[in-house]
């Protein structure tokens, strides 16, 4: 009787689930209860915590079972875009998509070297005060113990809770937790796995995404006008928000990341005022709360900026994440130096800014020996420097620049900054004003913002230290500025931070 209802009216079994879809979807989510209501007006009441403002750095392990092919990231849509390098890779090592899809690949996700508690010590050692566990990627599959989607990291490929044993490893080094979500993007992103070859001897057979036995780590098939990095469709929307509301409650993080700007207008807003009332009752009255997306907060949020940082000083803490290579494990792949991370450190503090890096993780688990030791140096550094990173706030202007630099606005996927030692950031804490050089000085450094002439120098300077180094600084002030003689014996890091006192 249904076959011939479908016949009759000349719609297909897809087409029907994307109408009933879209009915299901004229629902809201509900409102919940507490200080917070889905409206900016609302939002507006947000008070930044102070952990966040004075942790700077975090550790992000985004990581799930796209590591598997070693092939870097996007895998799961790569694969079947037939002019993509990993779809002739995934032709090659595992098959025609449309027989081993990306279902297939989830199962070879073992995380059989993975050892959370070991890597934990070691992050907290290199300096974060924070880490973020991926919880779902563009792929759908979800790192924690999920009853929504059966795709999800215990019941396939490691067969564990990944969110919630990072959460303990976590909370056992002192360290605040937290979880990104991705999903929003998924449902256009995944939208590939729908498609088939135009080309060659399987062209027209469908990709294993169309198999209505899949809709449910694949979603159902997109509208042909929804194309956007986040989906028109008010179905997928309340999936989107069911899901993360699962996450929320679940596992209560400090704090979460969306990988987009505010999701679905007043859907997201819902979610935000979800995730800041049970956070307070969580703390017993008090939000410590953070939720971080890439569109500017005016004060309702923490913006993000992948890849790249903002030009100024914030008025309002940001945060920016980035990876020491490709977002996922990929063969040969370049990781930034342990002095670039620092140098991205400092100036994005200097800022009013977090950094949050991602390590890349093996498909096992595991850390490979370079990238061991680019921690390990960071961690020496953040061990000596720390006093002027860690609880400071900015001072009256980030820094200042060399005069023969071109003026460049920086921004989203923009990391090419060329520090060098006449880059100077300031932080501060009380009465102490820390100066940091982006390069190990070749000669005196001379600090024009602190010149007895300067309007931003309202007071005398008492003393000038080497932060790390018991060496004793020759300095003098002057109408121009601040000249540090350059010290006799510089440390082993190229990253060189003053403290300078001044009178009471």
């Amino acid at each position: 009787m249904k076959n011939t209802i479908l016949k009759r009216s000349g719609l297909t079994v897809l087409s029907v689930i994307i109408f009933s879809t879209l009915l299901i979807g004229q629902q809201k989510p509900a409102v919940t209860g507490g200080m917070f209501k889905p409206s900016d007006e609302s939002l507006k009441q947000y008070q930044y915590p102070e952990w966040f403002r004075d942790a700077k750095f975090g550790i992000w392990a985004h990581w799930g079972p796209q590591a598997v092919p070693r092939q870097g990231d996007w895998y799961a849509k790569r694969m079947y875009q037939e002019e993509n390098a990993a779809y002739k890779y995934h032709l090659e090592h595992y098959g025609h998509p449309s027989e081993f899809g990306y279902k297939d690949i989830i199962p070879l996700w073992k995380a059989e070297k993975w050892d959370p508690d070991k890597l934990m010590e070691l992050y907290k050692k290199a300096g974060a005060k924070y880490f973020v566990s991926m919880g779902t990627h563009h792929d759908n599959f979800f790192l924690w113990n999920s009853k929504i989607n059966r795709w999800n990291a215990v019941n396939m490929g490691p067969k564990k809770d990944v969110v919630g044993t990072w959460q303990k490893a976590a909370k056992k080094q002192g360290m605040k937790f937290g979880v990104s979500e991705h999903l929003g993007a998924s449902y256009t992103w995944f939208q590939s796995a729908h498609g088939s070859d135009k080309t060659g001897p399987k062209a027209g057979v469908p990709y294993d995404g169309t198999n209505l036995n899949n809709q449910d780590l694949y979603h159902a098939a997109a509208l042909p006008d929804d194309k956007g990095w986040l989906t028109t469709n008010p179905a997928f929307q309340l999936e989107w928000y069911r899901c993360i509301k699962e996450l929320i409650d679940n596992y209560q993080p400090d704090l979460l990341y969306s990988d987009s700007g505010l999701p679905f207008g007043d859907v997201g807003r819902t979610m935000i005022a979800h995730f800041y009332n049970q956070d307070i009752t969580k703390n017993s009255g008090k939000l410590d709360a953070i939720y971080t997306c890439k569109q500017a907060s005016g004060g309702l949020w923490v913006q993000d900026v992948e890849r790249g940082v903002l030009d100024t000083v914030s008025s309002y803490p940001w945060q920016t994440d980035t990876s020491i290579g490709d977002w996922y494990y990929r063969t040969g792949q370049k990781y930034k130096t342990s002095t670039e991370i620092i140098q991205m450190l400092v100036d994005i503090v200097s800022k009013n800014g977090n950094l949050l890096l991602n390590v890349v993780q093996t498909p096992e688990g595991d850390l490979e020996p370079d990238m061991l030791a680019i921690l390990g140096e960071i961690g020496v550094w953040t061990d000596a420097n720390g006093e002027g990173i860690y609880g400071s706030r900015p001072w009256k202007i980030f820094g200042e620049k060399p005069v023969d630099k071109p003026v460049k606005k920086l921004g989203r996927f923009d990391e090419s900054f060329g520090f060098t030692s006449k880059d100077i950031r300031f932080t501060t804490k009380g009465n102490t004003l820390y100066a940091y050089c982006l390069g190990k000085p070749e000669s005196d450094v001379i600090i024009k913002s602190l010149g007895k002439s300067s309007k931003l120098a309202n007071k005398a300077i008492a003393s000038v230290s080497m932060v790390g180094s018991k060496e004793k600084i020759s300095w003098k002030q002057t109408a121009d500025g601040l000249t540090i003689k350059k010290p006799v014996t510089l440390p082993s890091w190229q990253v060189i931070g003053f403290k300078i006192e001044f009178r009471k």
